[in-house]
């Protein structure tokens, strides 16, 4: 049993949904290498993307290997006959088949590719793989394409980013705008690194689905489909979204660039008609929320006795004498007790401590509530893996308490140091174990030389510049 990063899972709905036609499971070491090397499979086929998981070696050593989603439920079987390794890790290959029947509104809203490609009219079928909402200019764009070749069109929302839900349900409140009859299917493609890659890849999913052209940002060599470009549209004096062609300059209006879409997002300011419609401007703010509304997490981390835990509870009370959140206070040693009771102090407990601190404050931030964190957190890759699945979810504020070590053992009333210098507490940061100086912190303190007031109104005082927190009267 194994349960792959979510990336991956998407693959794998994909393979089982038959979007990555003609893939019908993992690919092998040779498949792989053929791929990365000339974009197409052993047999000649064009394919742009290898398709693979990474696992543990006892796991890619398995004949059948169920993968199971974040939940626990099954997903899937891999027939497991070619496995092969890399320097990255174990990858199995081979067929891959559902595990059980899919469950969960978004996943009944994705039946197969070849049963989508079935129901769709004869004649061209026009692609269309949005990742954000379709406004009014979008939407002309598809229509006046669709109306050139006689398409029908496929509207394939890509279930990318922390709220994949709000995408779709973005997409499905333009469909009163869309042409009659318009098709809409949620695929869970992630974005690929590379831009070329990554729009080929979707031109496949595309024609798996039965697009016989796609709406793209420019060429695309060796695509499986037509590649049309979005036509050029302006807004004329009326408001209305027209082509180009047909509206003089002088009766052209300025747009809306993607800039001042989210300074009206980030402050709250309604979206204009002319825009966009109430209803998927209702959505948008959904996936975007003001600043002021959104969560946001603090992660103070430096050596022992450095003021973290203190600044942590002052900082605490202040946001919740004066601001609308939750505050959520995930102190070290109150961690260590209950979320992370049983580790220990070696370097992989130490960053399970972390990474699980990063999870809760990731959910707190989620739903619109203040985390305020205060672990050590002595390396730089759970640093930065709480600050990827925050930022997920909304802000993120990294602040080093960087009170020099003498002054963080003059302080020590446990004992700690003067224990871990005699060698009766091994494996202590800052003695015996290591602490990586924050490179990318967003603020730095030194608790030796600023007071505890002081020092938290430069932690409000950042909350406020980035927009998070609004202005208050102390009191």
């Amino acid at each position: 049993m194994w349960v792959p990063e979510p990336a991956e899972l998407s693959d794998v709905e994909l393979l089982l949904d038959g979007a990555f036609r003609p893939l019908r499971g993992l690919l092998t070491a040779d498949e792989v290498e053929s791929v990365r090397t000339r974009q197409r499979l052993d047999a000649d086929v064009p394919w742009p993307e290898p398709i693979i998981l990474t696992v543990p070696e006892e796991v890619a050593a398995a004949e059948e290997i169920e993968l199971r989603d974040a939940e626990g439920a099954p997903v899937a079987v891999i027939r497991n006959e070619t496995p092969w390794s890399d320097a990255v890790g174990a990858h199995p290959a081979g067929p891959i088949a559902a595990a059980e029947e899919p469950t969960g509104v978004l996943r009944r809203m994705r039946p197969p590719a070849d049963r989508v490609r079935a129901a769709l009219p004869a004649g061209p079928v026009l692609g269309v793989l949005p990742e954000a909402p379709l406004h009014h200019r979008e939407l002309a764009q598809i229509r006046q394409l669709a109306a050139e070749i006689r398409a029908h069109v496929l509207v394939l929302p890509r279930m990318i980013g922390p709220r994949p839900e709000a995408l779709v349900q973005s997409v499905l409140a333009a469909r009163p705008e869309l042409p009659e009859g318009s098709t809409i299917v949620p695929v869970p493609l992630v974005r690929r690194a590379d831009p070329k890659r990554d729009a080929l890849l979707a031109a496949h999913v595309a024609a798996a689905y039965g697009a016989t052209h796609l709406v793209s940002g420019g060429p695309l060599e060796r695509a499986p489909i037509q590649v049309l470009e979005a036509p050029e549209v302006v807004r004329d004096n009326a408001d209305r979204w027209r082509p180009a062609a047909q509206v003089a300059p002088a009766e052209s209006r300025p747009g809306l660039s993607d800039e001042c879409l989210r300074e009206l997002l980030d402050s709250g300011a309604e979206l204009p008609d002319w825009f966009t419609t109430p209803a998927i401007a209702e959505h948008q703010r959904r996936l975007h929320p003001p600043l002021a509304a959104r969560g946001f997490t603090v992660l103070f981390t430096g050596l022992s006795g450095a003021g973290k835990s203190t600044l942590a509870r002052a900082l605490r009370d202040q946001l919740s004498r004066h601001d609308h959140r939750a505050v959520t206070l995930l102190d070290g040693d109150v961690v260590r007790r209950t979320l992370c009771e049983g580790l220990g102090f070696s370097a992989e407990d130490r960053s399970r401590n972390v990474r699980r601190i990063g999870y809760v404050a990731a959910e707190v931030t989620r739903h619109g509530g203040a985390a305020i964190c205060a672990p050590i957190a002595p390396y730089h890759a759970d640093r930065d893996a709480v600050r990827r699945m925050v930022h997920e979810a909304g802000g993120f504020v990294l602040v080093h308490v960087a009170t020099p070590l003498g002054e963080c053992e003059r302080r020590d009333r446990k004992g700690l140091y003067r224990k871990a210098r005699s060698g009766s507490l091994p494996e202590f940061t800052g003695v015996s174990a290591p602490y990586e100086v924050p490179d990318d912190a967003d603020l730095v303190l030194d608790t030796s030389e600023l007071s505890q007031d002081e020092a938290v109104e430069l932690v409000v005082a950042l909350l406020r510049e980035r927009g998070w927190v609004r202005s208050w009267t102390s009191v």
